[in-house]
């Protein structure tokens, strides 16, 4: 067992030893699939703490021939599939974690040079009778091996963790980057010593101009995870399961972090908070703590063109259509809004609809997220919509019906193009736009099923407030009054009458042919 080669099982058996663990070892068949093939070289990339160092851990422990992980997979899905014994431990494994590498050597410039010296001081105690002393070519030392050794299931499985480091933390260093690049291609293509290469990272492989340094990679991204969409969180029915177990309201955890839509898997949610919110019996946000609102807000900054519009109109609940294919893949190159909403796809800041190719929020955890960047940002227009958002809810809070039509009104004007301002979706857009403050003390549900119908939205109160439940209800040419009488007539507060606090019904009204917005504000009595 080593540091590089062959590192043994013990990470993945901390994983299957932890409290909620979820078998995704299904996979594994599929990368079966692709051993000694040409289709060989797999590229996974997925937004942090998604995941991705477990499943790279997972296939070591179970391609690494230093090791027996045979019990250690005997009740995971991979054990009923016929070829689980085939290549269980059969393999010479490199793991190879680029993050501390990088750390190792210093600087980027280095980190080339540091990698080979390092893996070559543990490939010569290992095969050092078919090396050269003086070879400081990784790629001519595995050459040499492969062609010297006799042994059935010759050649090496490469698992590499953390490969786009280097563009996330020295973003400007071009020359480094292209040297790693260049690295990588060589010690990859055309190699028949290479039995498989799996590489997972945060960004899709760089792009140089149109093309890929290393094209001989299928990718896997979260723009096209392809068949291995399910592996890329957990799905509905996990998180389903895990609620029932943990005694957790599977409603909660689907408003605070459903959200990520893929062709083959309708609903997926992130790992990390779904995990967090089951152990601490909470839900709240937990995947963006792990990193500041900075990294955000430094993209929501940005003076592109376009950009702007897009995140309030995001805000307000809506999808925008972006073109993907010239992002660059890497964290400096943007030529467009479309760049900035790609790469804030790949960082699990937005989702990707596959179907209709654009891009929204996926759930309030990470609309919170915006929210925080926006009022911590440089984009005064941004933030005036905050501070404006803000007053509003205090003025429905203490019932000032003629400040809360105003507001609405300005929002109207300000944030409708001319050709859909009198749209009825969207005065509701304009209404969820409007509030966009209220994230961080309520959760938003949309036409809440209620006695003989729908109110078009609810801002239901988060446990640690004690503000009052907002029960909306829209109107177009006809009158406040009349939204507050349907309020009563259809019985929609029918289902939340009994969460304990005050409820709060508004009516609102917008005139066509004035432009005017009317307000009437009730406060529910049981």
């Amino acid at each position: 067992m080593g540091v590089y080669l062959n590192p043994g099982n013990d990470a993945f058996q901390m994983s299957v030893n932890d409290d909620i663990y979820i078998d995704k070892s299904g996979m594994i068949a599929f990368v079966n699939g692709r051993i000694g093939k040409r289709k060989r070289f797999i590229s996974v990339s997925r937004p942090r703490r998604f995941g991705k160092s477990m499943a790279a851990e997972m296939l070591s422990a179970y391609y690494d021939r230093s090791c027996d992980s045979s019990t250690l997979f005997q009740n995971l899905e991979i054990a009923k599939e016929e070829t689980f014994c085939t290549h269980l431990n059969a393999y010479d494994v490199f793991f190879l974690n680029m993050q501390q590498f990088l750390s190792g050597a210093g600087s980027a410039d280095k980190l080339v040079e540091y990698l080979q010296a390092e893996i070559l001081k543990e490939l010569s105690d290992v095969y050092g009778e078919y090396l050269s002393s003086d070879e400081t070519r990784l790629s001519s030392s595995l050459a040499a091996i492969y062609s010297k050794d006799k042994r059935p299931n010759k050649g090496f499985i490469f698992i590499i963790d953390e490969w786009d480091c280097i563009f996330r933390e020295a973003k400007d260093a071009k020359d480094a980057q292209k040297t790693y690049l260049d690295f990588l291609k060589d010690l990859f293509k055309d190699r028949t010593y290479v039995k498989l290469a799996y590489m997972t990272g945060i960004l899709p492989i760089k792009k140089y101009g149109t093309h890929s340094a290393l094209n001989i990679f299928d990718e896997f991204s979260m723009i096209t995870p392809g068949k291995l969409a399910k592996y890329v969180g957990f799905t509905e029915s996990e998180v389903r399961k895990l609620c029932r177990e943990h005694k957790m309201k599977f409603s909660e955890a689907k408003k605070w972090y459903d959200g990520y839509h893929f062709k083959r898997v309708s609903h997926m949610y992130n790992p990390k908070s779904i995990v967090d919110a089951m152990t601490e019996e909470e839900f709240r946000s937990y995947w963006t703590s792990t990193e500041t609102y900075e990294a955000l807000q430094i993209y929501i900054d940005m003076d592109i063109d376009g950009l702007r519009e897009a995140i309030v109109s995001m805000l307000s609940n809506t999808s925008i259509k972006i073109d993907t294919g010239s992002f660059q893949n890497d964290m400096t190159s943007f030529n467009s809004k479309d760049d900035v909403l790609t790469l804030l796809v790949h960082l699990g800041y937005l989702a990707y609809d596959e179907k209709t190719g654009s891009v929204y929020i996926p759930n309030e955890e990470v609309r919170g997220e915006f929210i925080r960047a926006i009022k911590n940002g440089q984009r005064p227009e941004l933030i005036k919509a905050i501070q404006r958002s803000e007053r509003l809810l205090e003025a429905t809070i203490r019932m000032d019906e003629a400040e809360v039509a105003r507001i609405i009104q300005e929002v109207h004007s300000v944030s409708t193009s001319p050709n859909f301002y009198n749209n009825e979706q969207a005065l509701r857009s304009v209404i969820q736009l409007a509030y966009i403050s209220r994230l961080d003390d309520y959760v938003t549900i949309h036409e809440l099923p209620s006695g003989t119908g729908y109110a078009d939205l609810l801002f239901l109160p988060r446990k640690h407030t004690d503000k009052p439940a907002i029960l909306i209800e829209l109107k177009w040419d006809n009158s406040a009054e009349g939204a507050i009488s349907q309020i009563k007539d259809r019985n929609y507060v029918e289902t939340i009458q009994n969460y304990g606090g005050d409820i709060l019904l508004v009516g609102i009204n917008y005139d066509k042919q004035t432009k005017e917005h009317k307000c009437v504000i009730e406060k529910y009595r049981t």
